[in-house]
């Protein structure tokens, strides 16, 4: 899945010539302050030969401006931070699944025969049961969904598709009918160019630590 890159303006231009004038100061300041006499470390940098000249090289790190969301309405503009929300609560344990499930199978290729798999696998889910059952608790019914959405994400498959992968049908159909009961479904997938797009770009937000 490729992260779409997204660079776009958070704060009106007036703001922003007013940061670059307190960058210059802070510059300015730090010159003054070497004018004096202070001791500095010295930093050896990087050179690099441009037109006939030698010239030091310092890489800086990419700086994202974003664009304030515009809202059409307040319940759209409840429902975007609610979704927010939710992501920052399930994103984190959507990962976690997805470390599991690694580990869990690099160690299944160590285990020689089917019973020892199996019964490896019955360790895990109770593991798992007793571990996230008291923290699938505190979510509310829309963190559910986006928990499932998530998990796709974070592993390219649904659901249904690992709990049948690990352990077998009829517990992929129990589940997937538990959670009908509520209105959800293992099944559901993610996608990041279509229905979910916004909250492609909330995750990408929340990881550069904008929101």
């Amino acid at each position: 899945m490729i992260m779409r890159k997204i660079i776009c303006t958070f704060v009106p231009m007036k703001w922003s010539r007013i940061i670059s004038i307190w960058v210059l100061l802070a510059v300015c300041a730090g010159t003054s302050v070497r004018a004096q006499g202070y001791k500095r470390k010295q930093v050896v940098l990087p050179v690099e030969a441009y037109k006939g000249d030698t010239i030091p090289v310092v890489h800086l790190k990419d700086v994202y401006i974003y664009q304030r969301p515009k809202f059409k309405n307040r319940r759209q503009e409840r429902y975007y931070w609610r979704t927010v929300r939710d992501v920052k609560k399930t994103l984190p344990i959507a990962r976690e699944v997805r470390g599991i499930i690694i580990e869990t199978y690099e160690y299944l290729l160590t285990i020689p025969d089917e019973k020892g798999r199996e019964e490896h696998l019955a360790a895990v889910e109770k593991g798992m049961l007793a571990q996230y059952t008291p923290r699938m608790k505190k979510l509310t019914f829309s963190q559910g969904k986006m928990l499932i959405k998530l998990v796709d994400r974070e592993c390219d498959q649904t659901g249904y598709e690992l709990i049948r992968t690990f352990m077998g049908s009829l517990k992929a159909g129990f589940y997937q009918t538990f959670a009908s009961l509520f209105g959800a479904s293992l099944k559901r997938g993610y996608d990041p160019d279509g229905e979910d797009a916004e909250i492609e770009e909330i995750i990408y937000w929340v990881e550069q630590g904008v929101l």
